[in-house]
């Protein structure tokens, strides 16, 4: 489990708790031989937090201008792709969908993440776009920080 991916997980976790909101955030245990659908898993009663959560980072300091389908997502042995496989699973469970990407700035620079509707990701990948660069990724909307954890605000998990 990546960093970023632990910080939203807790974030979430502390959320809940906070505000008396019956919900848990995971991450399922990745095997060897299954792919992982996706990263993040948020099981609440409220519709707002039941969500399937895909995390992603880049480092914007060494260079990195986009986040490309063909390099950061992966495709299996069979050919399917990892944005092809997680939209099946967000349609079968009835999750709302994001792409959380964390853009890593460098030393004495603060990291910041961004939360993109699934839909916006799987509509581009269908229109056969190569990614989503990093001007494009900064114009959605945020996903703030108070110290290690990120803020949970309902608005930023509804999607478009």
């Amino acid at each position: 489990m990546t960093e970023f991916e632990r910080q939203l997980v807790r974030s979430f976790n502390t959320y809940f708790k906070e505000n008396g909101i019956k919900g848990i955030a995971f991450r399922l245990k990745q095997h060897r031989f299954t792919h992982q659908y996706l990263d993040v898993i948020v099981d609440s009663l409220h519709p707002d937090y039941y969500l399937g959560i895909e995390c992603k980072s880049i480092s914007t300091d060494k260079g990195a201008k986009a986040l490309y389908f063909t390099q950061h997502f992966t495709t299996d042995k069979q050919g399917s792709h990892q944005v092809d496989r997680m939209s099946e699973y967000l349609r079968l469970s009835g999750r709302k969908g994001f792409l959380a990407v964390e853009l890593r700035q460098g030393v004495g620079k603060g990291r910041v993440a961004f939360a993109i509707p699934w839909k916006v990701v799987a509509d581009k990948f269908e229109a056969g776009a190569s990614g989503f660069k990093v001007e494009e990724i900064r114009e959605f909307p945020e996903i703030e920080r108070t110290g290690s954890l990120y803020l949970i605000e309902t608005r930023k998990w509804v999607e478009e």
